[in-house]
């Protein structure tokens, strides 16, 4: 539908201009005249009349009822020309301001089925596919991979085909053309397709890559490739008339990752011009690292406690070897933070306050009914905190297995929006790379969060003060003081390790 609802002012009935409605024939223009038109007046004066339409042996004040009509119900001038359409980069999640495009599938020039994916982009939260919502052909791609966009912002332009033209219904709509295509045609024309072609530059994402590097609007170069498409040499031959680089390295400059491979030898060596230079690198920190900042920075906010214990792990180091001995699924591999997962939620339910979340601005504390435990994981991508939902109603088989599924997805940088959302508690465990125990901040809204040390063996002394070695492990609950008290913390880490310590106890509450 081109035209929308036009309202008479006496009866309140609509009229309706549409280009699909065969069957039913649009209200003559000199009815239009005699009502207010969307805020308008109707009332005709001569300084106000354009003066293409002075000439026009047609009535004056139809003409300018129609030129109203046109730009207050956005008709032909106000849409996309040639078929082109913007692909913005949607809401994404909840709170989620911006994303980091990591690649494309694919490239300018090729075909697009609805729903195909585009490209693949990450959050402080997840990574997630953006897939087509139209069927069409790549235009352009306006961003290149490591660039961060804002939700809402164009992320390609596609060619979705020929717009539909409205059919001929009569004098009237014939009336209605011409005023359209004198519109366009006046002074207005340039700044209206002026606006339309904004930003609408050929070249690769290489090339804009580039010219972002020496901070050259790409549209300020002037292509000479096929169709003005702008060139890499553009670029630097831009770069060097204004000074941004010298001249002699304008026609050798390599891409970065010719600088990394060497190049050619012709290509002039840093080191060799200006000796062993060390410069300094600036990283600019994404996704998953950028979410540290800020969860990290809220955390400083809080004031902690923290409170060390040591474990007797021997009971656990044989209950795990005996799981590995009887294991017949070569797919899963038992080691000790399940069963620490599993005995962690059995104590909070004696300690409930442990799994609670607190708002500050309510002065509130919520105590979440399911144990949703967070493990957190450094990947390379930076540190995620995926959680395992309801442990309190999984086996330790279960959570090994979903335990497995989410160290598999992190490495992969493959984790969903709800794998990493909705944790009550979290546990660190630094010891599986090395370290005794950390002073680790709470994950907020949480209220706590657990740091696992190495089990290692250590001399011990007996109640008849002999020696003998014992597998320990030290453990450092960070809790949020507004909330946690010493003596809480302290009963709730007792039943935690009475339940590691002798794990019959564990299997005798289990449910």
């Amino acid at each position: 539908m081109i035209f929308r609802r036009i309202w008479r002012q006496n009866s309140g009935r609509p009229w309706r201009l549409c280009s699909s409605s065969a069957h039913s024939s649009p209200p003559s223009l000199a009815c239009l005249q005699k009502s207010q038109f969307l805020g308008f007046s109707s009332q005709i004066h001569n300084s106000t009349i354009p003066s293409f339409l002075a000439n026009k042996h047609t009535d004056l004040n139809t003409h300018y009822d129609m030129k109203r009509c046109c730009f207050s119900t956005q008709a032909l001038v106000d849409l996309p020309v040639g078929g082109i359409v913007d692909v913005p980069l949607a809401q994404t999640g909840e709170g989620i301001a911006e994303c980091e495009v990591l690649k494309w599938y694919v490239q300018e020039g090729d075909e697009v089925e609805e729903f195909q994916p585009l490209c693949e982009v990450q959050s402080d939260k997840a990574t997630i596919e953006i897939t087509s919502r139209y069927k069409g052909k790549v235009s352009q791609i306006l961003h290149v991979p490591s660039d961060i966009v804002k939700v809402g912002e164009t992320l390609l332009k596609m060619a979705v085909g020929e717009l539909p033209v409205p059919p001929q219904t009569g004098d009237n709509l014939e009336n209605m053309k011409s005023v359209i295509s004198e519109i366009c045609n006046s002074n207005t024309q340039s700044s209206v397709l002026k606006n339309t072609n904004v930003g609408v530059v050929l070249s690769t994402p290489a090339v804009r890559n580039l010219a972002k590097q020496y901070g050259i609007d790409i549209g300020d170069v002037n292509g000479t490739g096929k169709d003005g498409r702008v060139l890499r040499e553009d670029v630097i031959k831009y770069a060097a008339n204004k000074g941004i680089v010298k001249e002699a390295l304008a026609s050798s400059i390599a891409t970065p990752g010719e600088q990394l491979l060497g190049g050619d030898e012709e290509y002039p060596h840093v080191s060799a011009a200006y000796g062993w230079d060390y410069e300094d690198k600036t990283i600019l920190l994404r996704g998953f690292q950028r979410a540290m900042v800020k969860s990290m920075t809220l955390a400083a906010k809080i004031p902690h406690f923290h409170y060390v214990e040591e474990i007797n792990c021997d009971a656990l180091v044989e209950l795990k070897a005996s799981f590995q001995n009887e294991n017949s699924d070569p797919g899963v591999k038992h080691t000790f933070l399940p069963v620490l997962i599993k005995s962690l939620s059995m104590a909070l339910n004696k300690y409930p306050f442990l799994n609670s979340c607190f708002n500050e601005e309510l002065q509130t504390v919520t105590l979440r009914g399911s144990h949703n435990i967070g493990i957190a994981m450094a990947t390379q991508h930076g540190l995620v905190v995926p959680n395992i939902k309801k442990v309190q109603s999984l086996s330790i088989l279960e959570i090994t297995k979903e335990l497995s599924r989410l160290q598999q997805l992190a490495s992969t940088n493959k984790l969903s929006p709800d794998d990493v959302s909705g944790g009550t508690i979290t546990l660190s465990n630094i010891g599986a790379i090395g370290g005794k125990f950390g002073s680790p901040l709470v994950n907020t809204p949480e209220v706590a969060i657990i740091a696992l040390g190495r089990i290692q063996k250590i001399p011990h002394f007996a109640d008849d003060e002999n020696v003998y070695p014992a597998s320990v492990m030290t453990v450092n609950i960070g809790a949020d003081h507004r909330v946690l008290d010493g003596a809480t913390v302290a009963r709730f880490c007792n039943e935690w390790k009475l339940f590691i310590e002798k794990p019959e106890l564990l299997m005798l509450h289990m449910r």
